[in-house]
């Protein structure tokens, strides 16, 4: 179903302790939670010709059963999608058909020919999710079905792309120890592997963010819950899949439960958020020297001059700057579009006030032009997320 893209635009007022920021905040897609998918919790994919390419977690046409006469509302399967820069969306896949996965939450990735590949947190024979192929033609390919226990359950972070036809991700929950696992598929042989289970205490638990990987093949990450006190965790992989905790959040200060996935400099330092702690309680963004040293960027402090509670992983431009979302905080604390210097200044790019979107949960997206893309999970005109640009 087709929406009438609507703009917004937003210029923050001198707020002192900020700089000043004119960007312009345009809502280019506002779901509606029927056919066209709704709450919408991944980061967008561009292609050469500027479509975007994301999930939604709900909607989709399988979400509606009929009863005689009478339409239901049944859980939330959502959908793939395609927005056209003319902001025509078209659903390239509807998930909750017969074995299907259902609650896709992370991105897709582009493959070959046409493919994008994906997982869904839940659905599947074993309704513990799966992981997916997309054909150009809009033919879905399972991969494989999560079937919980040491196998893993519930994927909610996107895959990563370790080598030609090999792809590692993450499963929330499963695994030896019950606190997620990381896998690796072989698409081309549908060979599935899961090459560690997080045991809590020290190791991390339940990660929920995005990998990613150095030139020697060792992977990254965080969990969301368990370290050394209990508050989540940075941990590295190396290429034979052993495990190094980094980071143990200790729950005051330094941060707690870092959902979003990380991004690196050339130094090799880490960059990533964390949802609680910070000097405000309201969450951090923090950076991980090598040899494990943490240090707060900035402590959110929830208000209207600032954001709070950020549960996305933050995006880089080759001049430092870090961007990321809150899921709280900004004049009508409903979140907000932030960007840290290197410096440290933080400029509020963008506060969401509720018809131009809400509580954003994905990670932004960032064009070869600086424009910024991103989707938030609530708000828009039907209360479904929208889709949104802010040209800084």
């Amino acid at each position: 179903m087709r929406a009438t893209p609507a703009a917004f635009l937003f210029l923050l007022i001198s707020i002192p302790g900020l700089a000043q920021a004119t960007p312009s905040y345009a809502v280019l897609y506002d779901f509606t939670g029927l056919a066209d998918g709704g709450y919408p919790q991944s980061q967008l994919i561009e292609d050469a010709q500027g479509n975007l390419y994301g999930t939604t977690a709900a909607g989709g046409a399988n979400q509606f059963t009929k009863t005689g006469s009478q339409s239901r509302v049944g859980p939330p399967y959502g959908v793939v999608f395609r927005l056209t820069p003319d902001g025509t969306e078209t659903v390239l896949h509807d998930f909750g058909k017969r074995h299907d996965g259902t609650d896709p939450q992370a991105a897709v990735l582009a493959g070959p020919r046409g493919t994008l590949f994906g997982t869904t947190a839940g659905g599947g024979p074993s309704y513990n999710g799966m992981v997916y192929c997309l054909t150009a033609a809009g033919r879905e390919i399972v991969l494989h079905d999560f079937l919980g226990g040491a196998d893993g359950a519930m994927p909610e972070g996107s895959l990563l792309r370790i080598a030609p036809d090999t792809y590692a991700g993450t499963t929330y929950a499963g695994g030896s120890a019950g606190g997620g696992t990381v896998f690796v598929v072989d698409t081309r042989h549908r060979q599935y592997n899961s090459v560690f289970s997080f045991t809590g205490l020290p190791t991390g638990a339940n990660p929920t963010g995005d990998l990613i990987a150095d030139n020697e093949g060792n992977l990254y990450g965080t969990a969301s819950g368990g370290g050394a006190a209990g508050n989540g965790a940075v941990f590295e992989l190396n290429s034979g899949y052993a495990e190094t905790t980094l980071y143990s959040f200790q729950g005051g200060n330094d941060g707690s439960e870092p959902y979003g996935g990380l991004v690196a400099d050339k130094a090799g330092n880490l960059y990533g958020t964390t949802y609680g702690g910070g000097v405000g309680g309201y969450g951090t963004v923090f950076r991980i020297a090598p040899g494990g040293i943490e240090s707060v960027l900035h402590s959110f402090a929830g208000d209207t001059h600032d954001g709070g509670s950020p549960y996305a992983g933050l995006v880089r431009d080759a001049a430092g700057n870090l961007y990321g979302t809150t899921t709280s905080g900004g004049r009508k604390y409903q979140g907000t579009v932030f960007k840290l210097s290197p410096g440290g200044k933080m400029t509020l790019l963008h506060s969401f006030a509720g018809p131009d979107g809400a509580t954003p949960l994905a990670p932004l997206m960032l064009d070869k032009q600086g424009t910024i893309y991103g989707t938030t999970s609530l708000g828009g005109t039907s209360g479904a997320g929208v889709l949104f640009k802010i040209v800084p």
